[in-house]
């Protein structure tokens, strides 16, 4: 079996958590596969969100895997770029959502969003909605139409 390079982010939960149905509600992820602990705890599970697979895995007794709960912040903010911030928003809020920042239009050219979910993790819900305020934001149009952004 060839394995394709990808980048999967693995996202610390404390131990003990029973229910990670949050992603399935907030963000339309569908569960891949989840191993449990004897006490039916969740030790480490992968989700897709539209083919991007990320993983959930429980903190370790070692300290070198905590959970944003466990060390009171996150070092790392999770994009989602989506074709509407507004729903994506909407859902993820009525899944238990803390807004952060709420839906703005950037003169940079993005639609943004940014999300604490109940485990802590931070959530940037973004789409690029003017290529044109991107290359005049950068000032570099000429050096950029070449290149596909992602998600257009």
């Amino acid at each position: 079996m060839e394995t394709k390079t990808s980048f999967v982010p693995v996202l610390s939960i404390a131990s003990g958590v029973k229910d990670i149905e949050f992603y399935k509600t907030a963000f339309g992820a569908v569960e891949l596969w989840q191993i449990k602990n004897q006490d039916d705890s969740v030790h480490v599970a992968a989700y897709s969100i539209n083919g991007n697979e990320f993983r959930l895995h429980e903190e370790t007794k070692d300290g070198q895997n905590s959970s944003p709960g466990k060390v009171g912040s996150t070092t790392v903010t999770i994009g989602l770029r989506v074709e509407d911030v507004q729903a994506v928003v909407d859902g993820a809020v009525a899944a238990g959502v803390t807004v952060l920042s709420p839906i703005t239009d950037y003169p940079y050219g993005y639609r943004q969003a940014e999300l604490k979910d109940p485990f802590g993790h931070h959530w940037l819900i973004e789409k690029l909605i003017s290529k044109e305020a991107l290359d005049s934001f950068l000032g570099a149009k000429d050096d950029i139409d070449d290149k596909e952004l992602p998600g257009n």
